[in-house]
């Protein structure tokens, strides 16, 4: 229910941005790190002031926030609700620069999506449009203009739980259910290569210093009770971009890892997972590991 902000270089907690009663699903910060971006499952996005924790605007809804994101310049912004309830699933787009829009709650553009949830979206390249990964395993490529489907693909079979840019913002690697990580261009929606496991996958990142990919998740939340740390595969795994071989692993969760995420500057990378800790791992061995509880 609490988003917190952590000095990654030691797991000192800085603060919190208080406001939200129910679980946060999503997490964005504007270019500058002026502004961050929540979205929860109390049926609200918020914007808050980064440096004090100052909540900005709340923008309700109908149902829970599932994902959120600022554009490149970081003056529009997205979020996706659930299907739920009765509702379903809608992207809708605020312009942070008319007050009026987040004073009436009513977004300058709404999309609805038919047929499945959107369960992971991102901005794509230059803001012209975002890029959407469905309950059903779709791919979909929205114009942040005219909400008309641009591009629309399949190569997932089940749902796909997370979808992180390449620092040039040309690729993008998904993570699903079906036990995949695929690459995919950014304009084209075009698969490229496949990083296969035994287990979901929960979340993906690519290094933006090496052709390298790194995956995290495990054996379904509900199993995990039943099954030992090694059975569970619960390790980050380390896959070779061009090549789609496995070529390191790294242990440390008891549990299944939900979001994996690089440094800017691609010396360390950090592990969230379902044991309620968050893990910092450096590639140089002058620097030690350190993990710290959410």
């Amino acid at each position: 229910m609490i988003v917190n902000v952590w000095y990654s270089v030691n797991g000192e907690r800085l603060g919190t941005y208080m406001g939200h009663t129910g679980a946060v699903w999503c997490v964005d910060a504007d270019w500058d790190t002026k502004h961050v971006l929540t979205g929860s499952a109390d049926n609200s996005c918020r914007l808050w002031d980064c440096e004090t924790g100052k909540q900005l605007a709340l923008l309700k809804t109908n149902s829970a926030v599932r994902t959120c994101g600022f554009d490149f310049g970081g003056n529009i912004i997205m979020f996706s609700t659930d299907k739920q309830m009765g509702y379903q699933c809608f992207v809708s787009f605020f312009d942070l620069r008319d007050p009026s829009q987040i004073d009436s709650n009513e977004p300058y553009m709404k999309i609805p999506c038919n047929d499945s949830k959107i369960t992971s979206a991102v901005w794509g390249p230059l803001g012209e449009c975002i890029i959407a990964g469905h309950e059903g395993g779709e791919l979909n490529q929205y114009s942040a203009k005219s909400g008309e489907v641009l591009v629309n693909v399949k190569e997932h079979s089940r749902q796909i739980n997370d979808i992180q840019l390449s620092r040039d913002m040309t690729m993008f690697v998904t993570a699903s259910k079906d036990n995949t990580a695929k690459l995919f261009d950014s304009t084209t929606l075009e698969h490229q290569k496949t990083f296969r496991t035994e287990r979901p996958v929960n979340s993906a990142a690519l290094s933006p210093n090496y052709d390298h990919v790194v995956l995290g998740g495990g054996q379904e939340a509900m199993d995990v009770t039943t099954t030992s740390t090694r059975i569970g595969k619960f390790e980050a795994r380390f896959f070779h971009l061009a090549f789609e071989e496995e070529f390191g692993r790294v242990k440390g969760h008891f549990g299944p890892i939900n979001s994996v995420a690089f440094h800017p500057d691609g010396k360390s990378y950090s592990s969230g997972g379902e044991d309620g800790y968050v893990r910092i791992h450096y590639f140089d061995p002058q620097y030690f590991e350190f993990e710290f509880e959410a």
